[in-house]
């Protein structure tokens, strides 16, 4: 399976699920947005599980070396175990592990659950807005002694950060690691292009990537 080939497919199925809609949506940054990607929506153990396998195949292409997984709490959850089912389907076994948004004061305590952060930690999340969730990732996976070594997503909105720069390319350029994507919007773009059935869509979309996004 290439590349785009992958993103295509799992924008289909985004929109199958309803996890990609549109209309109009506010987003964190006030923006009225013209489509709305939520990961939440995957609230099956069938797409759950082929969620898991888009994830697995991206960041297999992407190449990037690492040892274990982490996911944020609270969408990253489920992503990570279900990331870390798909590899060992796939015959690659990872541990994992993820935090509580609140330390725990008895039975094992602390916020970190599963798999002792060490080596190459690659961070699981399904979008990056501000970035907040990612630098917490990476304040804490320091601080157990690993190694934070990417970030891997499953849609890049490609929407401008504080500056010029995307809020993915911030994310980069501040922690000096990749971001890896299922899709990104140049991706959806393409998409809407070459279905009929969602071309009263395009526009609006078109004039929101010129206004807000890296192009």
């Amino acid at each position: 399976m290439t590349a785009n080939t992958l993103s295509a497919d799992f924008i289909a199925f985004s929109i199958q699920k309803q996890v990609l809609r549109f209309g109009e949506f506010k987003t964190k940054a006030g923006r009225l947005s013209p489509y709305f990607f939520n990961a939440g929506l995957f609230d099956d153990g069938e797409s759950l599980l082929k969620l898991g396998e888009f994830y697995a195949h991206s960041i297999l292409q992407s190449g990037l070396k690492f040892d274990m997984l982490f996911g944020p709490a609270y969408k990253g959850i489920p992503l990570v175990a279900a990331i870390s089912i798909a590899f060992a389907r796939m015959g690659h076994n990872y541990s994992y592990a993820y935090n509580r948004k609140e330390a725990k004061d008895h039975g094992e305590g602390g916020t970190l659950v599963g798999a002792t952060l060490k080596g190459r930690v690659l961070i699981i999340d399904d979008v990056i807005s501000a970035g907040t969730s990612i630098r917490e990732s990476v304040e804490m996976i320091r601080q157990a002694g690993a190694v934070p070594c990417g970030v891997s997503i499953a849609l890049d909105r490609q929407e401008k950060g504080l500056g010029e720069l995307s809020a993915v390319q911030e994310v980069e350029q501040t922690n000096k690691m990749p971001v890896v994507s299922i899709a990104k919007l140049t991706d959806l773009f393409a998409y809407l292009q070459g279905n009929d059935s969602l071309a009263q869509y395009f526009p609006a979309i078109q004039n929101y990537r010129e206004k807000y996004c890296i192009v």
